[in-house]
């Protein structure tokens, strides 16, 4: 068998254009039309897609692109999807050439996600359409192709009002590419991984690999796998036959480890290599039992969070940097898991959840054939769910990361049994394409985990039910559990007490925001000690994902609804001085997005991201207070404290003086001093564990606002074009010490080679502009995020000014990098 191996590989002396793969994201031009940003309508002229349309005046711009994001913010706009003009109708336009070469090719453009409704044409010809915004899709235009000529291609985007809820975004908001193959080629997807049989010796590797073209004779694959730059095996076998290669003394990908490899797959004729697709991977085992979940068989909890797709001030175009950032702030708090609620992400996404070492819920759909709203995907389900759950599943299949599989998020249909056969059929859909992950889904119903539905989930989750753990147990003993949506608890940062004034020079956050103390959270939700007193009774569930790690654009519950917004008034007089204003407003009420996050839309952390860090990383020393201590209006007046620490017991001083030591209780997850009464000064902790200090913290009444300070979290980024740099704008006071309940507003100028593409405060209830050159903190906090210049590199210059405060500047790098 080595002599035929090594003549194979003699024979394959050459490559012959195997495979083209290029970035299209750059030179369309756009339009929007129907419904515009402002409310006005633009009518949709005829004759878009064909190629002598005059576009001259159109914006020319790259994707990744969410219009949406480009505001404005309207208070007529529905706050659950952001209030911002996401709705409507976009055109992209794009001339290319492609060489006369390509007559014996086959021309494919590969869409990662555009969102919605989208319609391709070539030079004029229909060539392909795909509905779903979150889906990846390919659309071969071969035939529609000028050799040698200038090409246009034109695709029409259509969002419709009232389909989604949360704001989704708009256009080619991820990447594109164009693939040139031969007539014959590797399919799209079509290189599956599995690693059945592993241990510490040696790991089997299989590889499934399916071919697309009408001629499949005489075809031979090579199946290469590397670490690194380093061949470890090689494989030579037909077609039709499934490979199996062996890797001695394997790396395993794991939470802390997540060794990655790679698979090179060559497609051969006459010893020349026609095409050839490069594939990443792990070696790695998991197990789903009644006791838990396993991952290379240790047992393994999930710390889990779900996140929707946007970016926070960058809307939802994609950007690998901005995702990067957002898991390594994830992680900072100790999530190991992430749920993308409630669509599949972007393939970037998950390969960074691969390097990271991340666990991941993939999630295909938020409706099936039941509408929540009017035009949401219920009204495509029919037509599409097969083709987008293959879609889904294909693509992410060979990902590490991904250890479950979810049809769906709080479906109607889980209301009734006899709509369970729903959900095996789209089990059977993702099982046929990949048996090695269970199948899942979120379930908000009680009477699904008795009525049938809990017969078709390999995996069971329960969204908000965690008294239900134990009924499940005990009615199906076998059926693995999990928290699939936990602790929805509701907080804007840096706020504690109300009512407030509506006038932020007063140092308010004003109406409209939710305390700090992290109490408050909706009807049918609960802070997370709830959760996690049911998982300490019941160690056997697998873990939970927290709603959410992050805040997102929509859905700012609990101003959702008109009736909610009294949540945090139990003051009569102050509950009709509110209802009076709503009057005042139209109950057009301005925030626009949630208050869910641990960390806040700008990725700052909220006092909760202390109380997870001290559950999910207990073996680091930690211990925060909250809250702040300026409260000049509070002298005299009790003004709780509480103390968040990953230690057993704490002892609280006030200026020196100890107000008492305190130890947690059985399931008691945070410390609390309900009778502190305000005094400026010093609050200091010191936390113990087993009875030795462990951790201290110190909060200081500060001076008054004197300047401002600006840090990035890299001094280095790449000028590709596409790397980012996030800057922490903080108001402090002449001792440098953050001053909260400061809302000043900044402006920023920018030299050398990058720009400011974004800025944001974490303030849901502010309408001014993300991409806006000047706006206000938030909490003594914004975030300014600068994108270097494509080939330029050089030192980029940030400054900052505010009135009444002494400015600042900062410096970074942008170096090329081959």
């Amino acid at each position: 068998m080595r002599h035929i191996i090594i003549l194979l590989a003699l024979l394959v002396s050459f490559q012959v254009d195997a495979r083209d793969t290029i970035s299209f994201n750059d030179n369309w031009r756009f339009a929007r039309f129907g419904t515009m940003p402002d409310g006005s309508f633009k009518e949709e002229p005829n004759d878009i897609d064909e190629p002598d349309y005059d576009d001259s005046d159109w914006r020319t711009l790259s994707v990744p692109h969410d219009w949406g994001i480009e505001g404005p913010f309207r208070d007529d706009l529905p706050n659950r999807t952001g209030k911002l003009p996401w709705a409507g109708i976009g055109w992209y336009r794009k001339v290319f050439t492609v060489d006369a070469s390509v007559d014996d090719k086959r021309v494919f453009i590969e869409f990662d996600g555009a969102m919605s409704n989208a319609s391709v044409y070539v030079n004029g010809g229909f060539a392909g359409e795909w509905a779903y915004g979150y889906t990846s899709f390919c659309i071969e235009i071969t035939r529609y192709l000028k050799p040698g000529e200038e090409n246009l291609i034109a695709v029409r985007l259509d969002n419709k009002t009232n389909s989604s809820r949360w704001y989704p975004g708009g256009g080619i908001y991820r990447n594109v590419r164009m693939v040139t193959t031969n007539s014959t080629r590797i399919k799209q997807w079509g290189v599956f991984i599995t690693t059945p049989d592993i241990n510490q010796k040696e790991a089997s590797v299989h590889v499934a690999t399916e071919l697309d073209g009408l001629d499949k004779k005489g075809y031979m694959l090579r199946h290469e796998i590397f670490t690194g730059k380093q061949k470890v095996t090689e494989l030579f076998c037909q077609p039709a036959a499934n490979a199996k290669l062996i890797i001695k003394q394997p790396k395993f990908w794991n939470l802390k480890q997540p060794h990655l490899y790679t698979l090179k797959t060559s497609l051969i004729k006459d010893g020349q290599i026609v095409d050839e697709e490069f594939n990443s991977f792990g070696i790695r085992s998991i197990e789903y039992t009644s006791e838990g979940f396993f991952l290379n068989g240790k047992k393994t909890k999930m710390n889990g969070v779900c996140m929707h797709h946007d970016l926070g001030p960058l809307g939802t175009a994609i950007n690998i940097r901005a995702m990067e950032r957002q898991i390594e702030i994830l992680k900072s708090f100790g999530t190991n898991a992430i749920r993308t609620a409630h669509n599949p992400p972007a393939p970037e996404f998950l390969k960074l959840c691969d390097q990271m070492g991340i666990l991941v819920q993939v999630e295909a759909f938020d409706v099936w054939q039941k509408q929540k709203i009017e035009n949401d995907y219920a009204s495509l389900f029919g037509a599409w769910h097969e083709r987008d759950l293959r879609a889904m599943v294909r693509r992410d299949r060979n990902h590490p990361c991904v250890v479950m599989w979810s049809t769906g998020n709080e479906m109607i249909e889980l209301k009734s049994g006899s709509d369970a056969p729903i959900a095996l059929m789209l089990s059977d859909i993702v099982r046929s394409e990949d048996a090695t992950r269970p199948v899942s889904f979120g379930n908000s119903r009680p009477e699904a985990a008795t009525n049938g539905f809990q017969h078709t989930a390999d995996v069971f989750g329960f969204n908000y039910k965690p008294h239900l753990y134990e009924v499940l147990r005990k009615a199906k003993p076998d059926l693995p559990v999990y928290g699939s949506e936990t602790a929805s608890t509701i907080s804007s940062r840096g706020e504690y007490f109300f009512p407030v004034s509506d006038d932020k020079s007063k140092g308010s956050g004003g109406y409209f925001q939710v305390s700090s103390y992290d109490l408050s959270a909706p009807h049918w939700s609960y802070p997370p000690e709830k959760e996690w007193e049911a998982q300490d009774k019941n160690p056997w569930v697998i873990g939970e994902f927290v709603w959410t790690g992050f805040d997102y654009l929509g859905e700012p519950t609990p101003y959702n609804k008109d009736k909610t917004n009294l949540l945090n008034l139990t003051d009569p007089a102050e509950k009709k001085k509110m209802q009076e204003k709503l009057k005042q407003m139209g109950n057009k009420i301005p925030p626009r997005s949630s208050y869910f996050g641990i960390v806040d839309l700008c990725g700052f952390p909220k006092d909760r991201y202390y109380l997870f860090q001290s559950r999910w990383m207990p073996e680091l020393p930690m211990v925060h207070i909250l809250p702040h201590w300026n409260w000049p209006e509070r002298i005299g007046e009790i003004t709780p404290v509480f103390v968040y620490t990953s230690g057993d017991e704490a002892e609280l001083f006030l200026n020196g003086q100890s107000l008492g030591r305190k130890k947690k209780g059985q399931y008691e997850y945070r410390l609390r001093w309900n009778e502190v009464k305000y005094q400026p000064g010093e609050l200091k902790v010191v936390a113990y564990k087993n009875g030795k200090v462990w951790a201290k913290d110190v909060v200081k009444t500060t001076n008054t606002a004197a300047k401002l300070a600006l840090e990035v979290d890299r001094s280095v980024i790449k000028s590709d074009g596409e790397d980012l740099a996030f800057i922490t704008v903080k108001v402090c006071d002449k001792h440098g010490q953050l001053v909260p309940r400061t809302h000043n507003s900044v402006k920023y100028t920018i030299d050398g080679p990058g720009e400011i593409i974004a800025i944001g405060n974490g303030d849901p209830t502010s309408h001014e502009s993300f991409q806006a050159k000047e706006r206000k903190v938030f909490n003594g906090l914004a975030l300014v995020v600068v994108r270097s210049h494509k080939g330029e590199a050089g030192e980029v210059k940030i400054s900052a000014v505010a009135e009444g405060l002494q400015g600042a500047e900062l410096k970074f790098k942008v170096i090329n990098v081959q």
